[in-house]
């Protein structure tokens, strides 16, 4: 029961990672799956671990986060990604799902015959995440005339390597990696009400002033 519980929080880990940044997580699990004893894919999932394909996401990841750091760019970016993320957040919860991990001895525990399942579960995930994300990067841009973006950016690259690599090796540290980006999407909403009220109250004052 364990290791299902430790399986689901890795894919979980893995694709919620893949909803802020699409190839952080898929290039975390094939390095570790290429050059560790981590993790091991099975057969149908080893191309992440091929050469060629690391090389891809590497190249695919350094333009990610370049474009995600540039005020206006990074709405571009978010809108290209809403279908990438989720794609990528499918693939790391399948691969996560049917791989034998340092902490998940029998792969399939919970998903042994629904292999879309996971799949399926990892989409979802990361489309939630994404969309938390690109609903807060307006915020953020607004508040600090654009100034924000790259550090909000860096935070968001950061959370998702230790996520990722977490999601592999720790997978029960997960469940307070979710409180916490949970909590901070609360906090970004509530920030974003109250400068919609300030706003709408502002323009209430400036109106009324105008009528006299």
């Amino acid at each position: 029961m364990l290791g299902g519980v430790l399986e689901l929080l890795t894919g979980i880990g893995l694709a919620t990672s893949a909803g802020l940044n699409a190839y952080i997580p898929l290039l975390v699990i094939g390095v570790l799956a290429r050059y560790t004893d981590l993790i091991t894919l099975p057969p149908t999932w080893q191309w992440l671990e091929n050469g060629w394909t690391l090389v891809i996401l590497a190249i695919l990841l350094v333009i990610e986060v370049v474009a995600d750091k540039i005020p206006v760019v990074d709405h571009i970016n978010d809108v290209v990604q809403t279908v990438v993320r989720p794609g990528a957040g499918g693939i790391a919860f399948g691969a996560a799902a049917s791989s034998t991990t340092v902490t998940v001895q029998d792969p399939g525990e919970f998903f042994t015959s629904n292999q879309w399942v996971p799949i399926a579960a990892g989409v979802v995930i990361s489309l939630v995440v994404h969309g938390m994300k690109a609903a807060a990067r307006p915020v953020v841009n607004v508040a600090t005339a654009g100034i924000g973006a790259p550090a909000v950016s860096a935070t968001e690259d950061a959370f998702s390597v230790s996520m990722s690599f977490v999601a592999i090796i720790f997978p029960i540290l997960i469940i307070g990696f979710l409180i916490a980006l949970v909590g901070l999407f609360i906090l970004m909403r509530r920030r974003r009400r109250r400068r919609k009220a300030e706003k709408a109250e502002l323009e209430a004052l400036r109106a009324a002033q105008k009528a006299r």
